[in-house]
């Protein structure tokens, strides 16, 4: 059953421009139907709400979103979604929030959850965050959520791991690990070596705590952000509060800001499935596969056609294919993107270029 003391951050304000044409300013990575006929913020919220009551999550967003991510979501207030008045970083969006639960219930409890991210097991999912929030009551510690890596990535930022956490009274079969520190994304080689030493995980942006410990911590670490937060509590109107004092916050990350510096950070690992979908490369491992393996959501014809990926927004579009190999190949009514596979990451350095009317 839902925990009325919890409450719940859904941080829906990336860009995702990693998947243009299909993504847009508008309708960014977690408002898109790419896998089936729900979108990653659809599915992140189904999958809190089990835990959190509606009336207790919080979706931030940004203005020029707003309009689709209230279209996207039902079941929760129309007062609790709220778009920044100008893009920050996660730290104040997350001081944000805290402010926000601060004003309702000041010893509550408080998941950060983006809202891009591809998590099919719920089950194992829940299970998790609950031992995370039992753990962040226990401790008095910040808690997040470790993916153990399947691969070397460099893309990632990782969590190194110090010794096996000692919690009194915790009964639940979760692994847990005091954090020794937090890692920036390292370059391949140093990715290697996190690997290989089975002492990182990924860092998944999820995050668990008591407000009293978060605020306590961001009043010590990062005292701007707290006096933000208190001026939330005590605003007689919140909208204006924001409006005014919220671009004023820095530029930083909450790992930058508070995670990197607490006290103490225990890493909780993950039981349940996930994946960045951070581009076209990892949409390809859930599409269809011909046997040129070529992952495809549409029809396609090939000859001499090996490892390319074909996306359409029509489904009843035919491609066919002749002579291509490790091409990404996307269509939507207004564009079309062909791009080699191996520049997957750089086709966010395409927007620039592109015209407006395609943003």
């Amino acid at each position: 059953m839902p925990d009325s003391e919890t409450y719940a951050l859904i941080l829906a304000g990336g860009s995702g421009e990693r998947f243009w044409p299909v993504s847009r300013n508008t309708h960014p990575k977690q408002l898109l139907k790419l896998l089936d006929d729900t979108s990653l913020l659809e599915q992140t919220l189904a999958r809190i709400t089990g835990i959190v009551p509606p009336e207790n999550i919080l979706i931030l967003t940004n203005a020029v979103q707003e309009e689709g991510v209230r279209k996207a979501v039902s079941g929760i207030p129309d007062e609790n979604i709220i778009a920044e008045p100008e893009k920050r970083d996660t730290a104040p969006a997350i001081a944000l929030a805290v402010g926000w639960v601060a004003a309702r219930n000041p010893s509550a409890t408080m998941v950060v959850l983006p809202a891009d991210q591809l998590i099919r097991d719920e089950v194992a999912f829940q299970h998790d965050i609950r031992a995370s929030i039992k753990a962040a009551r226990l401790t008095g510690a910040l808690v997040t959520i470790g993916i153990k890596p399947t691969w070397a990535c460099p893309s990632y930022g990782y969590v190194e791991r110090g010794r096996r956490a000692t919690i009194e009274g915790f009964d639940d079969e979760a692994t847990v690990f005091e954090v020794a520190r937090f890692r920036e994304k390292p370059n391949a080689e140093l990715a290697e070596t996190f690997f290989s030493s089975g002492r990182f995980t990924w860092n998944a942006g999820i995050f668990i705590w008591a407000l009293p410990t978060v605020v306590k911590e961001l009043t010590h670490h990062a005292p701007e952000l707290a006096d933000f937060i208190s001026e939330l509590r005590r605003s007689t109107d919140f909208s204006a509060t924001i409006t005014h004092q919220f671009p004023k916050l820095p530029k930083i990350s909450i790992d930058y800001a508070l995670m990197e510096k607490a006290s103490r950070v225990l890493n909780v690992e993950a039981t349940f499935d996930w994946d960045d979908v951070g581009s076209w490369i990892s949409i390809s491992k859930y599409l269809a596969t011909d046997e040129g393996n070529n992952g495809t959501n549409v029809p396609v014809s090939q000859i001499d056609a090996t490892g390319n990926i074909v996306f359409s927004k029509n489904p009843n579009c035919h491609i066919a294919l002749l002579g291509v190999a490790n091409l990404i190949i996307v269509q939507t009514p207004d564009a079309l993107l062909i791009a080699d596979k191996d520049q997957a990451d750089r086709i966010k350095h395409l927007i620039p270029k592109v015209p407006k009317e395609l943003l």
